[in-house]
Order: structure tokens, then sequence, then C-alpha cells
């Protein structure tokens, strides 16, 4: 026996002086579906890769008795040694969240590792809740939770989505032209629990990212398949239920499928019931036909109704007249529904080539009653508005992804096309009354937007140095037909825009990377601003860069530090007495971001997102050149307590510093500080918990807009704070089964 291990000792030595080689793996979950961007980190000579969409990874200079580390969030470390020339198949097993195992990648991405660690401590309220989870961006709601939130990130009051890219499995969520703004984003017909994990960025630096990634980008993926079935139900006050029901009905290596339900409905904290309910249906299936092809269908549908008591005056509630909970229209409220169909199919063409292609198709309907202003305009029947449409979204992409080694070289060729086309039927803005009454169309017509691109981003890695270049070109085709002009015409304009991109990064080592990102994105503009323009200025440019850096001093901490700008040559404008946004002149925004992730004991993690940020108009004055609601200084936080005896808590806090309201900042929108917190326990297979919104019932206001507006009884208008009151005390129970 001593002779045989001798000999085996023997041969790996001869092997070892002989010249390295590239070794070649693939990498796989419990479940053998490919696990990507996991690190494969040889010990010996600090080369590492990472592994590709597919799974697979080669990694060069490896000798016959090198050990080589795999290292991939949410799953156990990993040690193979290399015997054989052969290629490697190494299957992951999950595991708890723990920092320490953390490695950061080379990549310009790399910072969406610290959502992927808050999404599994955390527990949301709602798939829009996630955007929570993307360091620095908050959400507010004001028209009775079926309309989608307004957004705010890096000095951006991003309204419902003009300003970031917004995506599900690759599909668009943001509505150009939409009836109630530009870039409408509504993710609703997303279940939570769905969903795997969230790939962000903040800037316009990345190739593959086209229309409104200006101030960032946020992409979600759902699961592929589900660990368990399960059921649950939650209970709150404010009359809120909810249940969920997720069921597999395949789970083999090479098929895999399951549907998700959900159903919620409450009555929401306003003293007029909103009457809200919204239903979610979805069901996915993944296989792999050979080793080289898989294949992926998405189908879902939801559809949601609410009443609302919309935004109030604040001197309307200074004087008594109603409470911060009232309403001075409480016919406001709406109905909307999406259908998806989505169809995925990636072929690894060769050991280096994969090849990713996703084609979709939604039907879409929206309709919102709004009063903003009251009896400003009509002190007759009042000032109510109607926002409607019908839509039909198609489009598809494909992509290349191609590694290559040269030696002192290697990287990898990115490159990809997309085509979207919306078809907005009977697109209309009215004057109404009672949600009943249509008094006069404002605006009616049909548009057609059809949007092309294209993108090459490579990426160079030359030792601890890399080089990400790339270029993306637009071109769109605006479409607009006016149903109330006297005489048919179609209305026509096209525009084009090339937006280049330069990445570096240096990383140092495994726990330090330091970074440059440069780059140009856009958001375009409304078809019936772009056709009244004949195309001029109908794609804005935003130009932004990056320079920070991601650091894990010690193994339990990591932080991530940066400096910025961004500047637009067009800026979005709220109009309050219209409820839509029009478009102004140029912005720059400049700021820092502090993100920390600190886990001391391995049931204890916190975090801190801290960003601030200068945004000033640069086309007007001193002093008059303030942008509106445009947050300077945003800091959210919490912990997070996993015992192993099954026992979670955790605290979340969100601050918003004061901010000006107006141009000029006679009119400020109040910050606030609010404290979030949940208790849960698991035994067998059920989980218990409790969650709290707003622990110290703090009085503030979830949304703020400076707005001319007249009440009934009032002979002259008034400009003031006009504002959505944020939920108080508001207790939920749950528990959930899973099988």
């Amino acid at each position: 026996m001593q002779f045989s291990r001798l000999l085996t000792l023997t041969a790996l030595f001869m092997c070892n002086i002989l010249t390295a080689q590239t070794v070649e793996g693939l990498i796989l979950d419990a479940d053998r579906s490919p696990v990507q961007e996991a690190l494969v980190y040889n010990t010996r000579t600090s080369e590492h890769t990472h592994s590709d969409p597919a799974g697979t990874f080669q990694l060069a200079e490896t000798l016959l008795g090198d050990s080589l580390q795999i290292v991939m969030l949410g799953y156990e470390q990993k040690w193979v040694i290399v015997t054989s020339s052969q290629p490697l198949e190494i299957q992951l097993q999950e595991r708890t969240f723990s920092l320490n195992e953390v490695v950061i990648l080379p990549q310009i991405n790399a910072l969406h590792v610290m959502a992927d660690m808050d999404i599994r401590l955390n527990p949301v309220n709602s798939s829009q809740d996630i955007l929570r989870l993307v360091p620095g961006l908050v959400i507010g709601q004001h028209a009775g939770g079926g309309k989608a939130e307004q957004m705010f990130l890096r000095g951006f009051d991003l309204d419902h989505g003009t300003d970031i890219l917004i995506s599900a499995d690759g599909m668009p969520v943001n509505m150009v032209s939409h009836a109630h703004g530009h870039g409408y984003a509504d993710l609703h017909f997303l279940i939570p629990e769905t969903i795997d994990k969230i790939d962000f960025g903040k800037g316009p630096y990345y190739g593959d990212k086209g229309n409104f990634n200006t101030a960032g980008f946020v992409d979600f993926s759902t699961k592929n398949a589900l660990d368990n079935s399960l059921v649950k139900l939650e209970v709150g006050q404010f009359q809120q239920r909810r249940l969920l029901g997720m069921f597999n009905l395949a789970h083999t290596d090479r098929h895999k499928a399951y549907v998700a339900s959900e159903f919620l409905s409450n009555d929401g904290l306003y003293e007029s019931p909103q009457d809200f309910s919204r239903i979610n249906l979805m069901g996915k299936y993944t296989g792999r036909w050979t080793q080289r092809d898989h294949m992926s269908i998405l189908a879902s549908h939801f559809t949601s109704q609410w009443n609302a008591s919309g935004q109030i005056p604040q001197r309307a509630v200074d004087d008594g007249t109603i409470t911060r909970f009232g309403a001075i229209d409480d016919t406001e409220g709406g109905q909307t529904s999406r259908t998806n169909l989505q169809l995925s199919y990636d072929r690894q063409m060769d050991d280096q080539t994969l090849i990713k292609n996703s084609i979709y198709f939604s039907r879409y309907a929206f309709e919102l009653f709004s009063n903003f202003t009251f009896f400003l305009n009509d002190p007759v029947h009042g000032d109510q508005i109607r926002q409607h449409e019908d839509r039909d979204l198609f489009g598809f992409t494909s992509e290349v992804f191609h590694t290559f080694d040269l030696g002192s070289m290697e990287g990898t060729l990115e490159a990809g096309i997309n085509l979207r086309y919306d078809y907005s039927h009977n697109n209309e803005l009215s004057h109404t009354a009672n949600r009943k009454a249509t008094l006069e169309r404002l605006r009616l017509g049909d548009i057609q937007e059809t949007s092309f691109g294209g993108f090459i981003h490579p990426t160079f890695r030359f030792g601890k140095w890399t080089f990400h270049p790339g270029v993306r070109l637009d071109a769109f085709d605006f479409h607009y037909v006016d149903a109330l002009s006297s005489t048919y015409a179609q209305n026509t304009a096209t525009s084009l825009i090339l937006s280049p991109k330069f990445n570096v990064l240096y990383h140092a080592n495994p726990t330090l990377q330091f970074y440059l990102k440069t780059g140009k994105g856009f958001h375009s503009n409304d078809s019936r601003a772009a056709v009244a323009q004949n195309g001029r200025s109908s794609l804005p440019a935003a130009w932004g860069a990056d320079l920070g850096l991601i650091w894990k001093p010690v193994s339990s901490l990591m932080i991530h530090a940066a400096i910025w700008q961004l500047d637009l040559e067009q800026e979005f404008v709220y109009v309050g007495d219209e409820g839509i946004v029009e478009p102004s002149g140029q912005t720059r925004r400049q700021g820092l971001d502090l993100s920390l992730r600190f886990q001391p004991l391995p049931w204890l993690y916190s975090y801190l997102d801290a960003t601030y940020a200068h945004a000033r108009s640069l086309d007007d004055p001193e002093g008059r050149n303030y942008i509106p609601l445009a947050p300077n200084l945003v800091l959210s936080g919490g912990l997070s307590i996993q015992l192993p005896n099954g026992i979670t808590a955790g605290l979340k806090v969100c601050h918003i510093q004061d901010r000006p309201a107006v141009e000029d900042a006679s009119l400020t929108a109040l910050g606030y500080t609010v404290v979030d917190a949940h208790l849960g326990a698991t035994w067998r297979n059920l989980e218990f918990g409790l969650q709290v919104q707003n622990l110290l019932n703090t009085s503030w206001n979830e949304t703020q807009f400076a707005t001319t507006s007249r009440l009934e009884k009032e002979m002259a208008p008034v400009e003031e704070i006009h504002f959505t009151p944020g939920t108080p005390f508001f207790l939920k129970g749950v528990i959930s089964y899973s099988f």
C-alpha cells in the first residue's frame, strides 16, 4: 500500500514539472442547474475565473495536484484537487449565508452581491418593496397601492421610472409613452417569493442596458425551481389579507416546473376604504434537453383594482377640514392588468461560446382616476382626470458570450441585439367627474413606438487589471395618430443615439477592488413629444462617471465607497395641475455613496447604505436652480438575527432628509425616519412571523409635491405641499407551510 501511494505521488510530481494546462469544468447546484458567477480560485497561483451563464469555466496555468477553491454566495465552499486533464463537474450545496465566504469578483457589476445578501435576510412585503434592497433606492406610494410607486435614487426623483431601467427576467417593465407618465414601471405582477436574485448597477455604464439607464438599472430574476411547495397566509391591520400558493409540478435533473398564485386585499390606512385587491398567477418551466441546450417558458397574469384618497393639501389638514388620513376627492383610484408570455432558449455552441435568446409578449391595460388640483380649473365639477390605455408589447433579445485566452490576455466578448415594439391603443387623458362622466377628452390617440438596439462590450483581463470598453447604438421610430384631430394624419419621427462606455477595474485580490466607470446613457421622450419636435431632442443623453472601491478589510466586513457625477441633457419635471411630467433643461448631480455589510457573529448581520447627492439645474441662476424633490441625503440600515434554533428577527431604518420641493426652495418636502421590525420562528415545516411597519408610529409623509390647487369654497388658488401620509404602526402576522 505504501509503495502504491509513493508511486502515485511520484507520478503527480512528474506531471507538475510539465507545462501548465487549462482546466475546464461545469458548476451545478443541487438541482443540477448551472451556477453562474461562481468564483474558481487556484490556491497555488492565485489565478481565478468565474463560471459563465451555462455554469462552465476555464482556468489557465493549472497543474495536476493544484487545489481549486469554488466560492458562491449562498453555497458551501468547495475545494477540488485537479487529478487529470478531463473536464471537472462540480456540484455545490446550498447553505446558510455567511459574509465570511463572500469573495469580490472582478466584474463591472460586482456590487449586486450586496443585494443578494440582503434579499436572503430581510422579508419583503411586495415585489416593488424589493427595490428598497438596492442600496440608496427609496420608494413611495401615493395612489392607494395599485399604482406603481414613486422612486428616488442618487439625487433623482425618478417619478415612476423615467431614469431607471427596470426589467424582470430580461423582460422590460418600464412603459414608453405611458398614459400616466413616460417610463412608468409597475412591478406588481411579480410575486416576491418567486424572485431569486437582483442584479443592479448605478449609472449609465452597461452596454447591454439601453433606454432609461441613466441613474441606473435593476433586473429581477425569478427562480427556475422551487426547493419546496409552499402555502402562506398573511393577516394584518387595515383588513389586509394575503394568500400565497407555490407548487412544484416537476423537479428532475433535466426538467423543472412550478406554478405560483397570490391574492391580496386590504382597505388601507385611509378613512375612505381603498377596497384594494390584486390577483397574481405565474407558471414557469425550465428544461435542459441536452448538456448544451437550455429552454424556459414563463407565463403570468396579474390584475388589480383600488380606490384612493390621493394627495391632500397641508392647509386642509391644518384648518381641520380633514385629518391626515382624509380625502378631498375620494373617488380617485383605478384598475390595471398585465399578461406576459416569455420564451428563452440558450445554446452552448462550444466550450467558449454561449448564445442566449429571449422573446416576449405582454398585453397590458391601465385606467387611473386622479384629482391633483381639486377645483382649480373647473369650479363646478372638479378637476378629476382619467388616464387610460390598452397596450400590446412585443420584443426579443439575442446575446452572445465568447471567452478567449490569448496568453497574457484573457477575456470575454459580449454582444447582442434587441427589438421592442409598443402599440398603445386609445391612449387617453380626459376630464371626468365621479369616475363616470367624461366631460372633455384632452388627449386621445394611438401610439406605435419601435426601438432597435445593438451593443458590443468586450472584457480584457491583464493580470489584476480588467478593461471593459463598449459601445451601444439605439434607433427609435415614433408614430402617433391623434384621434381628436379633424383630419387623419400619422405623425412620425425617427431618432438615433450612439452610447460609448469605458470601465476599468483593478482587482488587487479577492478582498479588494478599485474601479472607474464612465459612459453615456439616455432616456427617450414620449412619442407625442418626439413627433411634435420631428425627432429633435427625443433621446436626451446622460454622461456619467464613478470612481470607487469594494473592500473587505476583514472577513466579516464589506465596504463600498464611490464618488460620482451624472450630467443630463434634459430633465423631466412633474406638473401637478395636469398629472404629467414634462421635459426641462440640463442638470448635474454629484455625490458620494457608502455601503457597509458587517457580520460580527454567524447569527448577526448588519448593513448601512448612505447616499449624498448635490443636484442642480445648469440652465437656471443660483438660488433658483434646485431640482424639485431631488433627495440630497438618504440613509438606510438594519440588523438581522438568524439563530440556529430557527428564530429570526430584524430591524430596518430608512431616513430621508428635508429637500426642496420647488426650484427656489421656498417650499420644502419634509424628511422622515421610519423603523420597521420583524420576528420569526421555524418549527419543522411551519414558519411563523410578525412584521411591523413604522414600529415607532412616526407621523410622516410618504410622497410630497408642490402643487397649485383650489378647494371648493376658496376664492383663489394656493401653491403649497400636497402629500400622501405614510403608514402608521402596522402589524401583520404570517404563517406558512412547506411540503
